[in-house]
């Protein structure tokens, strides 16, 4: 046992000393170091194409570009070319889109309101809540 010894602890200790020092022949990134901010900005990028490739993966959507005369291979070499500034209004501006009827949504609230208030005693508007 103390042969093992006697034959592993200078080998342990080169390692952890050799270990310990610093690495200097690595290349050092050309522009050197990558900020936090750059890689939050290059994963919110990623997120928001990766996004609009999820809306644009539906069916009711790939329906709707057909309908309208738009190739959908098209439609992906046009959002694999944007920009990141580009793609991130357009995650934007998806998210401020209704997701639906608004026609029927905006209806459904009034509708909900209109109740709510009646049966309160607000508004007089439905006789069936009395």
């Amino acid at each position: 046992m103390k042969k093992i010894c006697r034959f592993l602890s200078p080998l342990l200790i080169a390692a952890l000393v050799l270990g310990s020092l610093p690495v200097a022949a690595a290349p050092a990134p050309a522009g050197g170091m990558i900020t936090t901010q750059d890689a939050l900005s290059a994963e919110r990028a990623q997120s928001d194409r990766e996004r609009i490739h999820a809306v644009l993966a539906r069916d009711d959507v790939r329906d709707q570009l057909v309908a309208q005369g738009v190739d959908p291979a098209e439609v992906e070499a046009r959002v694999a070319a944007l920009s990141d500034a580009e793609a991130a209004q357009m995650a934007e501006r998806l998210d401020q889109m209704p997701a639906g009827a608004s026609v029927v949504g905006a209806l459904f609230a009034v509708f909900v309101i209109l109740l709510v208030t009646d049966i309160l005693g607000l508004t007089n508007v439905f006789p069936f809540t009395r």
